[in-house]
Parts: structure tokens; C-alpha cells; sequence
């Protein structure tokens, strides 16, 4: 698979030193496929997890969709590199959804972990695009159509997950700053329809995250699902080992995207 540049020549808010540092999608199209979702892979802003990448966007072709993988800037890139690398891979698939045969109105945007705050943040912050004759990608929308929300850390705050906070936003980051980055305290009823699974047993990101987004979507009347498994550990990706039970959350998420039109 051929490594797609989205951004023109060197990207935005790169950390000093790192400025060659350049995000890509790589894409995995299913034939006749006219959706499509963008997968952001967990790692704590440190690191990406392949069986998070991938696996998942064959997964997702399996079942007739297509999928981008994106590889978005970590740690020592800060905020906001990472949101502008979700950002721009929605405007990028957007601006091309001819040449993928994909309906402009049907991307979607899914993360675990990290991957699910870098989800949730694209999700409740988006650009609508300006006209730019010299970069036809940035006059494209980066809102959501859908957005699925794998283990994810939602909050920066108290039971958030210290080390997403620190690689992201820095040591010592300032109140206003943590409020920003907490995707709870950013939905709107304008907030794209969300999927949301989480487990119980999840002792690295707690399960009050989904929770809290869960209640805040709810608070906005977004339309959602949400769904708690008893078994599993953080980062279990497809959950194949659990598929009896936790795995059940891909069956779900199909049928949850059909009803968006999927």
C-alpha cells in the first residue's frame, strides 16, 4: 500500500527539529465501496499500535467499506499537530472522494485509545474549510459524518490517562488548556452520531471515560450507542481472544454504520 502525503511540503506546528516529520493515509478501498472511515490508530501519543491500524481497515473492507489508515504526528509534536493531522486527512479523503468512488457525506473517523481522543477531538472541532485555488484540499469540511470511539481517552482531566495528557499537551499544561483537549466539555448538538465501546476490566484508560461522553452527548441529544463488555483489557483491539463476547462489538459497529447509511 502507497503512503498518500496530506499535507503540501511540510506540515503545521511541527516540534523544533522534527519539521520533516509528515503525516500520510494509506489507503485500503473496497470495490463498489461508497463510504468510507479513517482509522487512528491508539499509542498514547507516543507511539502508533499496528494491530490498531491495519487489521482494523481490513476488517472494515470485509464489510464493504473503505478504509484510510492514518498516520498522524506524536510525541515530541504537541498540540495542536495532532488534530491537524486528523483534520486534514478528513479535508484530504473529502476533496478526494471522486477518484475513491466515496459519497462526500459518509466518512467517518474511528480511534482506540489515543486514537479515540484524537477521534473525539476532529469530532467536536472541526474546520468548514476556506477557498484556496492553491490548495483545493483546505476549501473542504473536516466534520465528521460519524465517529467511533474505541476504549478511548475522552477526558484530560482527573480519570483521563496521564500519559496521553503529558505526550500531548506538555507537563504542567494550563487548566484552560486541559478543559480544550476534553472532548466531554466540547460536544454540541451539532457533534456527528457516535459509536462507543468500552470494557469494564480496562485498568489504563477507565471505563468513565465513555461514560462521560456517553452523558454528554446525551445532554446535546446527539444520537449514540454505547457499550460496556465485562471481559477484556486495554488495547484489545478486534478483541479476536474475546470473540464470544467483547469481540462482538465489530458485529454491532457494522450494523450501527448501516444504520447511518453505511
Amino acid at each position: 500500500m502507497s503512503e498518500l502525503f496530506i499535507w503540501p511540503g511540510l506540515p503545521p506546528y511541527a516540534a523544533e527539529g522534527y519539521e520533516a516529520d509528515r503525516p500520510t493515509l494509506r489507503a485500503y478501498l473496497a470495490e463498489g465501496a461508497k463510504s468510507a472511515v479513517i482509522v487512528c490508530p491508539g499509542g498514547g501519543y507516543g507511539h502508533l499500535a499496528d494491530h490498531e491500524g491495519e487489521p482494523v481497515a481490513k476488517w472494515l473492507n470485509e464489510s464493504g467499506i473503505s478504509a484510510f489508515v492514518l498516520k498522524y504526528r506524536i510525541s515530541p509534536h504537541k498540540e495542536p499537530a495532532p488534530l491537524a493531522d486528523a483534520r486534514r486527512a478528513i479535508q484530504y479523503v473529502r476533496a478526494h472522494a471522486q477518484e475513491y468512488g466515496i459519497e462526500k457525506g459518509r466518512i467517518a473517523m474511528l480511534g482506540f485509545s489515543a486514537g479515540g481522543h484524537l477521534t473525539a477531538n476532529a469530532g467536536t472541532s472541526w474546520v468548514l474549510g476556506d477557498e484556496s485555488p492553491k490548495d483545493p484540499v483546505a476549501s473542504e469540511s473536516s466534520k465528521l459524518d460519524a465517529m467511533i470511539l474505541c476504549y478511548p481517552v475522552i477526558t484530560m482531566e482527573d480519570y483521563g490517562h496521564l500519559g496521553s495528557r503529558e505526550a500531548l499537551l506538555g507537563k504542567g499544561a494550563s487548566s484552560d488548556l486541559i478543559q480544550k483537549y476534553s472532548n466531554e466539555k466540547q460536544v454540541c448538538k451539532e457533534t456527528p452520531p457516535a459509536f462507543i465501546w468500552h470494557t469494564y476490566a480496562d485498568e489504563a484508560v477507565p471505563v468513565q471515560n465513555s461514560l462521560a461522553m456517553s452523558m454528554a452527548l446525551s445532554e446535546s441529544r446527539v444520537p449514540h450507542e454505547l457499550h460496556i463488555f465485562e471481559e477484556g483489557r486495554h488495547g484489545i483491539g478486534l478483541a479476536e481472544e474475546f470473540a464470544e463476547t467483547t469481540g462482538k462489538w465489530k458485529e454491532l459497529c457494522i450494523t450501527w454504520l448501516r444504520k447511518q447509511g453505511w
